[in-house]
């Protein structure tokens, strides 16, 4: 079987695959060969609390058949136990296994606020509890349901997607308490189903990307994915900014590898990966965002992105 399609017979569940890094990353399982389940709550006929309907997961699911795969789209908000329960079912009953499950579950950014008067105790608490809906609890939901399909077979893989390095997050303050802690627990929750699935012969990892340049950064600077160094002009990091397709490629990477079980439990980033398996971002480079932001951001290395990529 060709590298190009080492998942094919291989089902994956991308769990928040409207827009930036889920639609890459159930592309990119698609390029691979991949049957691939694409949900979100975003259709050509409903827009989610995001208020976005320039993305929809039924052109994620179209992106994915073109790419090679198979692209299957299900509408499914991950709060609702009775959807997520329903779309596991759907996958056993059409295939009777799942491979990989990518919880990228979020949609929250129209919710963060930082600097002044954005404490745990001034921070609108609805909107702070809303965020850890969105990005924990969906999480362990769908977890939930879905783990009992994938474990089934030897080799399934669990991908918790997050913002940050168990290193980052646990070195440096998120700015927002609620944002620091909904970004910390697929971490954990990586970390936690690593243990569980021992014996089953199942691996489980959190990934982050670096600087995502996604569709909403993208378009909230002005700016699109042609000209995107402009960005550099708002924000200094930018210049490390990497395309969804960086991180997508790392999944595919993992998703593909024999010998995935050896980063069991561990939190990976797509720059971190690109080392090892060699994948490159779309203009060719391998950008490392949490060691430039790290290294010359927070401890004042003089140095430019060409060193990080």
């Amino acid at each position: 079987m060709s590298e190009q399609r080492a998942l094919a017979g291989k089902v994956a569940l991308v769990a928040g695959a409207t827009r930036g890094a889920g639609r890459a990353m159930a592309v990119e399982l698609g390029r691979a060969g991949a049957t691939v389940y694409a949900t979100g709550r975003t259709t050509r006929d409903r827009v989610s609390e995001v208020g976005r309907a320039t993305e929809t997961i039924e052109e994620t699911a179209e992106l994915i058949t073109a790419a090679g795969g198979e692209g299957i789209a299900v509408p499914t908000d991950h709060l609702e136990r009775d959807q997520v329960r329903a779309l596991v079912e759907r996958i056993d009953r059409d295939h009777g296994r799942l491979d990989v499950l990518v919880n990228d579950i979020w949609g929250g950014e129209h919710l963060l606020e930082f600097g002044e008067n954005t404490k745990a105790w001034q921070y609108e608490l609805d909107k702070g509890l809303r965020m850890l809906e969105l990005g924990v609890k969906t999480h362990v939901i769908t977890s939930h349901y879905a783990l009992p399909l994938l474990i089934r077979r030897p080799g399934g893989l669990v991908i918790e997607v997050t913002d940050g390095t168990a290193d980052y997050n646990g070195t440096y303050y998120r700015e927002n308490l609620f944002y620091d802690l909904t970004k910390n627990a697929p971490i954990r929750m990586a970390f936690g189903l690593g243990k569980e699935l021992e014996g089953s012969g199942c691996t489980a990892v959190s990934l982050t990307p670096g600087f995502l340049r996604s569709e909403q950064m993208l378009d909230g600077m002005g700016i699109t994915e042609e000209n995107w160094r402009e960005g550099v002009k708002h924000i200094r990091s930018f210049c490390i900014a990497e395309s969804p397709t960086y991180v997508g490629r790392a999944v595919a990477a993992l998703a593909s590898d024999p010998d995935v079980a050896r980063w069991n439990g561990q939190s990976l980033s797509s720059g971190q990966l690109a080392q090892v398996y060699g994948f490159t971002d779309t203009d060719g480079t391998r950008p490392d965002a949490w060691r430039y932001i790290k290294e010359v951001e927070i401890e004042g290395r003089d140095a430019d992105d060409t060193d990080y990529r």
